[in-house]
């Protein structure tokens, strides 16, 4: 029926616990689409209670490569069973009660998850894609869990509904690793100097070259007048310190003003106003 995918890493006991539930889904391939979202975030734990068709070609191929979930997934005639063992239920829930229950968002519901799963499975379940789940279902939930989106078109896929709740509880695993193995994922990378740039920052001495050598380009192209500078280099000193250069881009630019200044005739008055700031090299700005 398909071809089988890899299997997933071990996950560890707080992923293996987190058991996401899926109420009498009418199209199988929304659960394969469930698969994959559930890949995406490292959880592997799918149960199936009553599904309208599975497994089936259609929920295979919409689980791309994901199709080791279904594999594995638990099928169950009723709610009951897919909760038994379970020491926490959280269900998905848009809509208002009659009589109010605990609701959280996204967010504290994955912290009550992570937190219970130390004593034992966690379901989130979530209902049917066209009426979600029953009065009766949700009053087997501990805490209802309210995605709040756009209140005038409220409906999410279900997929989107699962890949929301799988998404916080990664964010929470990889903030709880120890020993900073998660922090690589959850650092950004903006500028020379962060984890994963490729080219050091910029030296001091060689974005001042840079300046000296861009404020005689502009002199010999007739743009920048030395006798009236007016704010235009501070200007653009400020533009460029904002843009934190690292050491290729500096070489690059550098490389563009000397073109400039020989097809301007200016050739031969290519260095700096700054005494040894030469460009380190690449000034022709191949990389």
């Amino acid at each position: 029926m398909h071809k089988p995918s890899p299997p997933l890493e071990g996950p560890d006991a707080f992923q293996d616990q987190i058991r996401i539930v899926l109420v009498e889904t009418s199209h199988s391939g929304n659960i394969g689409a469930v698969a994959r979202a559930m890949k995406n975030m490292r959880l592997a734990n799918l149960w199936l209670v009553n599904p309208n068709s599975f497994p089936d070609e259609a929920s295979y191929a919409r689980a791309a490569g994901a199709s080791d979930i279904l594999d594995r997934a638990q099928v169950v005639s009723t709610l009951d069973e897919a909760l038994e063992d379970c020491v926490m239920v959280l269900g998905t829930s848009a809509r208002g009660r009659k009589i109010p229950w605990p609701v959280v968002p996204p967010p504290e519901a994955a912290a009550i998850a992570a937190e219970n799963s130390q004593a034992g499975p966690v379901a989130l379940v979530f209902g049917r894609e066209n009426h979600g789940l029953s009065n009766d279902e949700l009053h087997r939930c501990h805490y209802h869990i309210h995605i709040p989106s756009n209140p005038d078109y409220s409906s999410l896929n279900l997929s989107m509904a699962v890949q929301i709740m799988c998404y916080e509880l990664r964010m929470l695993y990889l903030r709880g690793l120890e020993g900073g193995e998660g922090s690589p994922y959850l650092k950004p990378m903006t500028a020379p100097g962060d984890a994963g740039w490729d080219v050091p920052a910029a030296k001091v001495g060689d974005v001042e070259g840079f300046f000296g050598h861009l404020e005689q380009t502009l002199h010999n192209v007739d743009f920048h007048r030395r006798d009236n500078p007016r704010q235009l280099m501070s200007r653009l000193r400020r533009l460029f310190q904002r843009a934190k250069l690292d050491q290729m881009e500096i070489n690059i630019l550098r490389g563009v003003l000397s073109a400039v200044q020989k097809a301007a005739g200016a050739s031969g008055n290519t260095k700096s106003t700054q005494a040894g700031t030469e460009p380190t090299g690449q000034e022709d700005g191949h990389v």
